[in-house]
């Protein structure tokens, strides 16, 4: 999944090329997936995280920035489901990957607890395998943007 070849590749005709295995693509479904139950469903408990301001002390009580926050998370995340098996993606699909990504790794990383590097690390392996490989996703996707 994490190799030695780019997972993500700006092509000469500015498209990123998506070059995820199977593997890849699964760990990128269960987190599309997520983010988009958890816009969904308010028991979710990744629900808290996507509502919650970016930075409390500008937009804490501004519901209009809440709302659009809300509505651009959940267009991207629905807009990433969408495109998930696509072998090459514009620059719009490539940001809803990324902003997706973002989510889904910041939203583990509070549902987990795992706002230290002291936590990071004795979280469990395969908690750990996951957080490893959306940071992977991320780093490269954003190179290409």
């Amino acid at each position: 999944m994490v190799g030695r070849h780019r997972m993500f590749v700006r092509r000469r005709d500015g498209r990123v090329e998506v070059r995820l295995n199977d593997l890849g693509r699964a760990v990128a479904r269960e987190a599309f997936g997520h983010v988009v139950a958890a816009q969904q469903d308010p028991d979710h408990e990744w629900h808290v995280t996507l509502s919650a301001p970016i930075d409390p002390s500008s937009d804490q009580d501004d519901p209009l920035a809440t709302l659009t926050r809300q509505n651009e998370t959940s267009n991207n995340a629905e807009l990433a489901v969408m495109t998930l098996n696509e072998q090459f993606l514009n620059d719009a699909e490539a940001w809803a990957w990324l902003s997706t990504l973002q989510v889904a790794l910041r939203a583990t990383a509070v549902a987990n607890g795992l706002l230290s590097d002291e936590k990071l690390a004795a979280c469990d392996p395969e908690l750990m395998n996951f957080v490893r490989t959306l940071q992977s996703f991320l780093f490269e996707l954003a190179e290409c943007l």
